[in-house]
Parts: C-alpha cells; sequence; structure tokens
C-alpha cells in the first residue's frame, strides 16, 4: 500500500496520500493547503489522485481542495453532514484565517459504513466520528486508521465550535475507535502518529 504524509499550512495539518500499489492511484485525504507540495508528491512518483476525502470540513483541512481537484480531476468526498462547510466560508471558518476560502462542492456524499475502494488493493471503511464536527470521520484501512481531528496523541479533538458536542466525540472515540486492537496505528489530523493501544492506556480524556 502506498502511504505518504505531508504537515501543511499555519495549522501544522497532516496531510495523507494512500493507495494502490499496483495501479498508482491514490486518494489525498485532507489536503488543508499546499498544493504544490502535494502535487509534487503525487508527480514525483508517478501517482493518480482519483479521490480528495475530507475527514471534515474546516478549513485547514480542505484549503487545497480546488487546486488538488483542478490538477487532478479527482473526486471531492465528505460526510454529508459537512458539505455544505465546503461552498461557505463562514461554516469552514476561514474567515478566522482572515479570508474566505471556499472548495467546489462534494461529488461524493459518505456515510457510516462506506467502503471507498482505491485501485485493486485498498479499501477505506468509513467511520462516521462527530463531536469536533458533525460530519467528522475516520477511515480505516487493514491495521490503520486516519482519525481526523476525533483523537490525538494524548488529546482529542475541539468541541467549542458550532456543531460540535464532547459527550458526542468521547462516545464516538470509545465505542467506534477503542474497539480496536492495541496495534491498529492511527494517523491524526495534527500531530504525531499514536496507536490505539497507546491512547486506552495513556489518553487523559479516555
Amino acid at each position: 500500500m502506498i502511504l505518504k504524509g505531508i504537515e501543511i499550512s499555519s495549522m501544522a495539518e497532516n496531510c495523507y496520500i494512500v493507495g494502490c500499489e499496483e495501479t498508482k492511484e491514490v486518494a489525498v485525504i485532507d489536503p488543508g493547503g499546499n498544493s504544490r507540495g502535494i502535487l509534487r508528491l503525487l508527480q514525483e512518483d508517478n501517482l493518480k489522485a482519483i479521490y480528495i476525502i475530507n475527514t471534515h470540513g474546516h478549513i485547514d483541512h480542505i484549503g487545497a481542495n480546488r487546486a488538488v481537484k483542478d490538477a487532478t480531476g479527482a473526486k471531492i468526498l465528505i460526510h454529508s453532514a459537512d458539505a455544505k462547510m465546503l461552498v461557505n466560508s463562514a461554516s469552514n471558518f476561514s474567515f478566522l484565517m482572515g479570508s474566505k476560502v471556499t472548495s467546489p462542492a462534494a461529488d461524493q456524499l459518505l456515510k457510516d459504513g462506506d467502503i471507498i475502494k482505491i485501485g485493486n488493493t485498498v479499501e477505506l471503511e468509513v467511520i462516521h466520528t462527530p463531536g469536533h464536527s458533525p460530519g467528522g470521520i475516520c477511515l480505516k484501512t487493514g491495521n490503520i486508521i486516519f482519525v481526523g481531528d476525533t483523537l490525538f496523541q494524548g488529546s482529542i479533538g475541539r468541541t467549542d465550535f458550532p456543531g460540535g458536542s464532547y459527550e458526542e466525540l468521547i462516545s464516538n472515540i470509545k465505542n467506534k475507535l477503542l474497539c480496536y486492537d492495541d496495534d491498529v496505528v492511527a494517523y491524526p489530523g495534527h500531530g504525531p502518529s499514536t496507536t490505539i493501544g497507546f491512547e486506552r492506556k495513556h489518553n487523559p480524556f479516555l
């Protein structure tokens, strides 16, 4: 499986590229900015982006959607509950950064349990984990899970934005993420990777 990561934007957001070694087809998860860096990674290994997947609709995770889509033709996927954030700068909080950034509208709306197939070998399972945002999702494949801003090493996502819920986030983490084995690796939207086992034992919020 292809797996690459790049830290981008002033918010130190993690963008991931995941895909099929056989076909070189990939998904770009959370292109929050620095489209040149993302496109450079794709070009270096001759990768074809077929999807842009947003784990939620905040500006630091969708900021380069338009540039990456324009360059690659990739389809934009997001949970239905966050879809309006793509096209509304007030909803995606870009005004907090002194701008009014929008994305093209979603090409496909996701729901809990959906399977996103990439090439011949990779399938991403959509896990709806609202709390940081109404449409927050995680994406699991094999022994790894992309957790967006749901879970961080030793912490959890903010819940003080409109649409956030601390109780809902904690419930979803405990019921939908901590059910996995200790050795499952979690790749968050900010900060270093971690494991489900580490968070189960050491995360003070859990």
